[in-house]
């Protein structure tokens, strides 16, 4: 009989969830496209957070239920989204422009690397046969107060993406302040990555093996323990 090997690490959702928490009450906020558009659908119920998309949305609320979409509002995605009351959609230009302008408190992006100073690579890999896109997130990584990263801690082939120096083209320099990864969340500060919370059913040690830069566990780390989504 062929034992089933239980999963060590946060599902995608449970990042999301973990994210959701970090995020202080009456902020506006950018969610990237892909997983970090998750964070939206686990806002604490007493804060009020204004989410921002770069299309020209802001003030969206959660995913609407099935047969419940407008296919008029989508995000910068191109995934239908929700409008909170008082939520209003405008041009690309006028979007641009909060962002630009500094006035998103946080944006949560993807990434392919990390690097242990905050340098961003999220845009592009050095694998040819999958065309690079920027989109706005260069905007987003400078013009956003604070970044948090969302991520797997490694790649499907298990390489770490918590690094020393990115080895892909760089988004930005020095812009990350947070990362969320299915196994840890680890804060970027100038001495380098500092682990804060780690997932249960993995140690300090083995969370080194998977990061290439070092990294120091926070005094006051706590152990990570999401719900069940």
């Amino acid at each position: 009989m062929t034992a089933v090997l239980e999963k060590i690490g946060l599902t995608r959702p449970q990042v999301a969830w973990r994210i959701a928490q970090e995020i202080d009450d009456g902020s506006y906020v950018n969610l990237g496209i892909g997983s970090p558009e998750m964070v939206a659908n686990y806002v604490p119920a007493d804060r009020e957070i204004v989410f921002h998309s770069e299309n020209g949305i802001l003030g969206m609320g959660e995913a609407p239920a099935a047969g419940q979409e407008d296919g008029n509002l989508i995000n910068a995605g191109k995934k239908p989204v929700t409008l909170l009351p008082g939520g209003s959609y405008f041009s690309h230009t006028d979007s641009f422009v909060m962002i630009r302008g500094g006035h998103i408190d946080i944006c949560v992006l993807g990434a392919y690397q990390v690097a242990e100073n905050g340098d961003l690579a999220n845009w592009a890999t050095l694998d040819t046969s999958k065309p690079p896109g920027v989109g706005g997130a260069m905007d987003l990584a400078v013009g956003a107060k604070q970044i948090f990263v969302m991520m797997d801690h490694c790649t499907k082939t298990g390489k770490p993406k918590l690094m020393q120096n990115c080895t892909y083209p760089l988004t930005g320099f020095g812009v990350v302040r947070t990362v969320f990864t299915d196994l840890a969340v680890i804060d970027v500060t100038e001495g380098g990555f500092v682990a804060r919370e780690i997932t249960a059913g993995i140690s300090f040690e083995e969370l080194q093996e998977k990061t290439a830069a070092p990294l120091t566990l926070a005094e006051n780390w706590q152990t990570l323990t999401p719900p069940e989504l």
